[in-house]
């Protein structure tokens, strides 16, 4: 049987995150580990504005937001919530029940908080294990959320710097950056200058796209 964890606050001083253009949406964001674990789910072949006011759009829907009451929804009807235009997601269906199995997993092993999280995280390195068990966290998600955590939202377990490691660093290169517009603005930019020289977030070469197949 697992211990049951104490649920903790979120800090006392909200997050500085800027990322959605829409006030309500980001207050969701800086005060609510759901809402901001979900949007990090969200955040993939979308535009970062579009996942991170994903939690805004179902509260909106809802009537209220916690992974309760979403939890306890029929999977199909919370995809067909998530699909009513516009959609959360360009893949609504697939990031539907990604976002429903993520808030039963913090019902049944997180008292429905996804604080408990990484308050009950020892290390940074032990919250990366754990990000790594939900469906849709790899790698890059789970370290990216770890400098979000960190540098937004004042959530620095030890040794968070060298876990998130290259979004660790001062360098504008992802959500965990932008804490005003012209923040925002400096990590489009850099994307750009990234795509540009053809290297990833981790200043990686970027692999050869597969050439398409010739038509018959």
């Amino acid at each position: 049987m697992r211990a049951r964890l104490i649920a903790v606050p979120w800090p006392t001083v909200a997050g500085t995150l800027y990322i959605t253009g829409d006030a309500d949406a980001d207050e969701l964001l800086n005060t609510d580990g759901t809402a901001l674990m979900i949007g990090m789910l969200l955040d993939q072949q979308v535009p970062m504005e579009v996942a991170f006011n994903g939690p805004a759009k179902l509260r909106a829907r809802l009537g209220r937001f916690d992974a309760a009451t979403i939890a306890a929804m029929d999977p199909d009807e919370f995809v067909a919530v998530c699909c009513q235009p516009p959609a959360i997601h360009r893949f609504g269906g697939v990031m539907g029940r990604r976002t429903h199995a993520l808030c039963r997993r913090l019902v049944d092993d997180f008292d429905g908080r996804a604080e408990n999280i990484w308050a009950g995280a020892g290390s940074a390195e032990s919250l990366y294990e754990t990000l790594r068990t939900f469906d849709g966290f790899g790698d890059e998600k789970a370290r990216i959320f770890i400098a979000l955590l960190g540098k937004r939202m004042g959530v620095r377990p030890r040794g968070w710097k060298t876990v998130a490691g290259k979004f660790g660093e001062a360098t504008p290169r992802s959500v965990a950056d932008s804490s005003s517009p012209a923040s925002l603005a400096k990590v489009r930019e850099w994307k750009k200058a990234q795509k540009a020289a053809k290297l990833d977030k981790q200043d990686r070469p970027l692999a050869p796209r597969a050439p398409r197949p010739a038509r018959a």
